[in-house]
């Protein structure tokens, strides 16, 4: 990729005045070798192979951080989802192989690791059941371990049963961490159609159509965003708005990819693609509430937020695809209520609801993101919040999660803080009539008939 002195220059201005990061560049590993039917054994060999694989990654890293002067905010790894890995062992717990993982983050130095995973939107084996009921107790022991759950794809449809129980393991987890309301929470998320490349956490593991080891790079830049609107004329209409955004996010699909490839070939690992999504943090300019907003919306949530959310993830994807070849992840827009400090502030105005965010999520990347409810919710609703969710990723056709967290001993109004760039949120109202008897029912919703054309 030839880059131009003008780029690096444009790049230069991004990064210091207009907070343009990388938010992670991720390992992927394949450890479908550490397979065993003793379960010491897996959690040995997985430590062994991720420390070997992983050797040098996040000096690599840093290597090419100083070279590009580019801030690389998080190094990851996710590997291949443990229930498969764990299946031929027959424990009746997988937090040691959770341990392993997390000693192995440890040891290499990265930030999270990804891949404490099952993929059971069609069913679940004896192994998916076993991660599942470990999640809890195994995201509360360890530090660096996420974890997802796939319960839903567009083809196969909704696993009712895994959402239930989801639904007590969620609750589960903010119980065993109720010291830091409920942060294990966050580690954890519920996913439809995952893909199998997403460098970004908790959703991160190694699918199995992946090499033996890749590197997937998740790019950032709202306040880069946010600068190039502000610069816009005030009578700019929503096409040249659009336009304008859909050139910035060429320019940062650009340096990710330079970014991710040098990475690779220093690794000699296989450069997998390039996450497009914008992901915002706590920092004050670094909103997508605030993008929303410099487009004429008066608060994010008002009536209009969603065509403004949709209008910047299609320029978001287009330009993109434009700059690189191997797009994949995500790709589009986060909207995490605590760690976007727009998003907080306009749920403590009472702009945001929690059915305002599922709206968004049907044209936003992902879903609904790092929401604070009360801690006496019943599994029951957190189980149909997900099976909302769910529904709008598979009939949509798109990804959708939840990441949810019901803080222990608060209410509706209070603030939950998680600290870092998990930043803070007030907590947010939930119905409190019941889907319990819709819950209980079980089974499998149908996937959607896709077209009624031959």
């Amino acid at each position: 990729m030839l880059v131009s002195p003008e780029e690096v220059l444009e790049t230069i201005r991004m990064v210091e005045m207009e907070g343009l990061d990388i938010r992670a560049v991720t390992m992927g590993i394949n450890i479908s070798d550490c397979s065993d039917t003793d379960l010491e054994s897996i959690c040995s060999k997985i430590y062994e192979k991720i420390t070997r694989v992983a050797n040098g990654f996040v000096d690599v890293v840093e290597e090419v951080e100083k070279r590009y002067g580019i801030p690389i905010v998080n190094k990851r790894i996710a590997v291949t989802p443990i229930s498969t890995v764990a299946a031929p062992c027959h424990a009746q717990s997988y937090v040691p192989i959770a341990e392993a993982m997390d000693k192995a983050a440890m040891n290499t130095g990265v930030d999270l690791i990804g891949g404490f995973s099952a993929l059971v939107h069609k069913g679940m084996t004896r192994s998916d059941e076993v991660l599942i009921s470990s999640i809890a107790e195994a995201l509360a022991s360890t530090e660096r371990v996420c974890s997802a759950v796939n319960v839903a794809s567009t083809k196969s449809g909704i696993n009712m049963d895994a959402i239930a129980m989801m639904g007590h393991v969620i609750k589960r987890c903010a119980e065993l961490t109720a010291n830091r309301d409920g942060i294990g929470c966050v580690k954890l998320a519920v996913f439809a159609n995952a893909p199998e490349d997403n460098p970004f956490m908790p959703g991160a593991f190694h699918g199995y159509g992946e090499g033996e080891c890749v590197i997937n790079v998740g790019v950032s830049g709202p306040g880069v965003i946010k600068s190039v609107l502000e610069r816009l004329p005030s009578c700019a209409d929503l096409g040249q708005v659009a336009e304008a955004i859909k050139k910035t996010s060429f320019k940062i699909t650009r340096m990710g990819e330079l970014v991710g490839k040098e990475v690779s070939e220093r690794l000699g690992a296989a450069f997998g693609i390039v996450d497009l999504s914008l992901a915002p943090t706590p920092k004050v300019g670094d909103s997508i509430a605030e993008i929303i907003e410099l487009m004429g919306i008066e608060k994010c949530g008002a009536h209009g937020t969603t065509a403004a959310l949709a209008l910047l993830v299609d320029a978001v994807k287009k330009g993109g695809s434009m700059a690189s070849s191997y797009v994949g992840g995500l790709s589009g827009t986060f909207i995490p209520v605590s760690e976007d400090s727009g998003m907080a502030e306009a749920v403590g105005a009472g702009a945001i609801s929690i059915e305002k965010l599922e709206a968004m999520t049907s044209v936003c990347s992902v879903g609904l993101d790092m929401i604070a409810i009360p801690g006496d919710t019943p599994p029951e609703v957190i189980s149909a919040i997900i099976a909302d969710e769910m529904a709008i990723g598979v009939i949509n056709n798109k990804t959708t999660s939840v990441r949810i967290i019901p803080v222990p001993g608060k209410k509706a109004g209070d603030l939950a803080e998680f600290g870092g760039l998990l930043g803070k949120t007030p907590i947010m109202a939930v119905k409190t009539l019941s889907p319990k008897s819709f819950i209980k029912r079980g089974g499998r919703i149908p996937a959607p008939i896709q077209s009624l054309r031959n």
